[in-house]
């Protein structure tokens, strides 16, 4: 878990980003129906990890938390409409302890919500870039439009998957799928335009990459781990919702390679049918499954050892930076990404 200071600091960025978010929120009609529902999602109370990542460091490379909050905000605005869109795209029940936005509000109108704050992301964006001049805003641009591409490959590969049935796979299947739907915007594209703005364009963005990578991936096996083992109150989302959805998460892989060939055989028929057919009895089965083969373990172990590479790789990618210690906070994330509850 993370220690208290630590817990401040993500405390602290998230307010000063959701501020950002509140100034340039539209207000107006309809109310009820699109400026209602746009504030909703960013005002539930996240991790803050990707503000955190811009704003950290953009200070460790020699810039401020006001010249990055612009771009912080607008990242986490595109995270929102994210997801929005894959808790249709699931069927998700619940976000950060509450109902889905399309079970609050309907399918139509969340699915207008998202593409609104798809445009205020942009919005945003505009706003950072015109004021840190046209050619490093320029740059920004590109950097937000090659992450949110490689995120929208991450999922049609996701989806593609589990439409057309696909189990031949592997932990580098896996960690194919996680880098392009969750590190290009969760962790790669933060660290990349907090060290441009710092920089002022003159930063090497690339050094960032392994590092971003690593962290990333350590964050998402954790949440498929803890989306099977974590407490429903403190978790915010559906308990065992990646089974019940067949997500081809890193212990599913596992389980399909370890198991015996009449489990195996069982597990593919399972992820072959509707989502209706995955009830809560047949579920349990699954997840028992997955303890006794020891693929849960095995997902913790990977999420560690990716920690530790990452760690291993915190070095390389500040050591050019000029004001380092700006970028502690973020050593210390390395570790909370695995530890967490939520």
């Amino acid at each position: 878990m993370p220690g208290p200071a630590l817990e401040e600091v993500l405390a602290r960025y998230r307010a000063s980003t959701l501020e950002e978010i509140d100034r340039h929120l539209p207000r107006g009609e309809p109310k009820r129906w699109l400026y209602g529902p746009l504030a909703d999602y960013p005002r539930r109370v996240g991790k803050g990890l990707r503000a955190t990542l811009c704003l950290a460091t953009c200070c460790a490379y020699g810039g401020t938390e006001e010249e990055s909050i612009a771009a912080a905000a607008a990242i986490e605005v595109a995270h929102c409409a994210f997801l929005v869109h894959d808790d249709i795209q699931d069927d998700s029940a619940w976000r950060r302890g509450r109902p889905s936005l399309h079970r609050s509000e309907g399918l139509p109108l969340a699915l207008n919500t998202g593409d609104a704050l798809a445009l205020l992301s942009l919005e945003l964006l505009r706003g950072s870039s015109a004021r840190l001049g046209q050619r490093l805003g320029a740059r920004l641009l590109d950097e937000f439009s090659g992450a949110l591409w490689r995120t929208l490959e991450g999922q049609a590969l996701e989806l593609g998957w589990r439409r057309d049935g696909v189990t031949d796979l592997g932990p580098h299947d896996y960690l194919e799928l996680v880098l392009a739907k969750t590190c290009w915007y969760t962790t790669i594209l933060p660290l990349r335009v907090g060290a441009l703005i710092g920089s002022w364009g003159t930063a090497d963005p690339a050094a960032l990459v392994r590092f971003g990578l690593l962290l990333g991936a350590a964050f998402q096996i954790t949440d498929d781990v803890l989306n099977l083992t974590g407490a429903q109150g403190s978790y915010g989302k559906e308990i065992g919702g990646d089974l019940r959805e067949g997500k081809r998460t890193l212990l599913l892989i596992h389980l399909l390679a370890v198991a015996p060939a009449h489990v195996r055989d069982e597990v593919r028929e399972l992820l072959a049918g509707p989502r209706r057919e995955r009830t809560d009895e047949r579920l349990a089965w699954l997840t028992d499954q997955l303890l006794e083969q020891g693929s849960i373990g095995f997902a913790r172990d990977f999420a560690r050892g990716t920690a530790d590479a990452a760690a291993a790789a915190f070095g390389d990618a500040f050591g050019a930076a000029p004001r380092p210690e700006h970028a502690q906070v973020i050593r210390e994330l390395v570790d909370y990404v695995v530890d967490r509850a939520r």
